[in-house]
């Protein structure tokens, strides 16, 4: 039988209703702080905490619901003789509801606060309470999440008891947040160890998707509860719904653009780019991504880091993309991509900024350092060197070719990706690929890992190629050194590999 309840919330939406509710049933109801204040100001009888436990709230309230009185009425097993002799010796009543939310830790970490300020969003009393009524849900109702008083009440209007299995989802619920705000304060605590001895992670389901990769795979999303990113900062203008697949698209597409302070496009299908360039203009950049691979940016996305002009806007519209992604874009431009109603519009300002990368695998999680670091040196290994012009387009293959499948191979001429292949289990197949999608006008080709055999360079020379650049490091470089010597051909080492599995 319910008979008092415990009401402690920071965030008080709601609770006004529920509390009226209780006080029909006959329901006593305890309190403390601002939300005693709130429901008293508002006419409900409420009784504080302290009046129970003899015991003022002290040290700026750090200390008031941390009292035997209160974890015994939450924590006794109603049918357990022991504990209610107990309970009767002691001269203390059962508490059969807790109604609490905490602290907004969550928000708080992530705002322009000193980290002694953050420290005292770390709630105690309130997830203390939780878990003892969680542990005890078969006696105690326990509610965390407003979003649950509804139906509680309804429960209570309609049986006069709230069901085991909404009790005990209720409390399953609890510690769910719990795990969550717990990681959340652990790697808060814990920002200087990126591998602490166990991976605590806090992430919120931001939404269900409609299926994962295929349609029979089920699938959400979730993002952090703690820190910002390109993926979970973002504003959908237009179109259906994202799913499984747009989302891991989307998120290479604007880690391709970021890479870039000049103004940049990247087209993206099956997770890995078919098409980047860099020009003076959105539209010219646009042009070049496009004039990469004018079958495979069929139904990919396209991503830019510069607001989207109509004439831009016009020329993406003449072919079918499931996502155009920008900084911002014109209204006239927003107009003309709004005029295809499934064509996701994405406007995105935030960064790519994740420090680590996390991979599922059968019973674990790899965990690894983002691969933020393009180049360790510029080191030119051949007779020939590269211009300033040559230069500029090694490195800007680098920049593309971190974020292809490996074996990855890209071909560049004046700032365009005019060629690119990857996800092959040897370097010569997408050296092949690239340069037959080339046709004959790269100028350099960028390859993500050393070159085991001088049969890359082969292919390039007998493609014009003029100047290569690559990690090396394998035990056979002088191969394709020499070959590139015999060929004319400019050859870099940057010491730093970029495999993507």
């Amino acid at each position: 039988m319910l008979t008092r309840a415990l009401i402690s919330v920071f965030d008080k939406t709601g609770v006004l209703e529920l509390a009226q509710f209780l006080v029909s049933k006959d329901v006593e109801i305890l309190s403390t702080g601002g939300t005693f204040k709130y429901l008293k100001e508002n006419g409900v009888p409420v009784t504080e905490v302290s009046d129970v436990t003899g015991f003022e709230e002290i040290l700026d309230g750090r200390v008031k619901t941390l009292h035997p009185i209160i974890h015994s009425g939450i924590l006794a097993v109603r049918g357990d003789k022991k504990h209610m002799d107990t309970l009767e010796r002691k001269g203390i009543k059962t508490i059969d509801m807790v109604v609490v939310n905490l602290y907004p830790f969550f928000e708080k970490v992530k705002e322009d606060l000193t980290f002694e300020e953050k420290v005292e969003f770390i709630d105690i009393g309130g997830p203390t309470m939780l878990r003892a009524a969680s542990k005890n849900f078969q006696d105690v109702i326990v509610l965390s999440d407003v979003k649950d008083y509804s139906n509680v009440i309804d429960q209570l209007k309609n049986t006069g008891e709230v069901d085991y299995a909404t009790k005990k989802r209720l409390a399953g619920k609890v510690f769910n947040l719990m795990s969550a705000y717990d990681a959340a304060i652990s790697n808060f605590l814990l920002a200087d160890e990126p591998y602490p001895e166990y991976l605590a992670l806090s992430y919120k389901k931001d939404m269900d998707l409609r299926y994962g990769e295929n349609p029979h795979q089920s699938a959400a999303y979730y993002t952090s509860t703690v820190e910002a990113g390109s993926m979970k900062d973002f504003e959908q203008l237009n179109g259906k719904e994202l799913s499984y697949n747009n989302l891991k698209d989307l998120d290479i597409a604007l880690k391709v653009v970021a890479e870039f302070e000049e103004t940049a496009c990247c087209a993206l299908k099956h997770n890995t780019p078919c098409g980047a360039a860099i020009a003076d203009t959105v539209y010219d950049a646009y042009m070049k991504t496009y004039e990469c691979d004018k079958t495979s940016i069929f139904g990919g996305i396209v991503a830019f880091n510069r607001k989207v002009d109509k004439k831009t806007a016009e020329e993406m519209s003449a072919i079918f993309l499931e996502i155009v992604a920008a900084p911002d874009f014109d209204e006239d431009a927003l107009e003309v991509l709004r005029s295809k109603k499934n064509l996701r519009v994405i406007k995105q300002t935030v960064k790519p900024q994740s420090k680590q990368e996390l991979v599922k695998i059968d019973g674990g999680i790899l965990v690894q350092s983002a691969d933020d670091k393009l180049i360790e040196e510029m080191k030119v290994v051949t007779e020939k060197a590269p211009d300033a012009a040559m230069e500029k387009d090694m490195i800007f293959g680098m920049k593309v070719v971190k974020y292809v499948k490996s074996n990855a191979i890209v071909v560049v001429k004046d700032g365009q990706a005019i060629g690119i292949g990857g996800g092959q289990v040897n370097r010569i197949w997408p050296t092949i690929h690239a340069l037959n999608l080339a046709a004959g006008r790269g100028v350099v080709l960028a390859s993500d890992a050393f070159f085991p055999f001088s049969d890359v360079v082969d292919e390039a020379a007998k493609a014009g190629i003029k100047g290569i650049i690559q990690p090396g490091g394998s035990v056979r470089d002088q191969d394709s050194i020499d070959e590139c010597n015999k060929q004319g051909i400019a050859m870099v080492f940057t010491g730093i590999r970029h495999f993507k599995h």
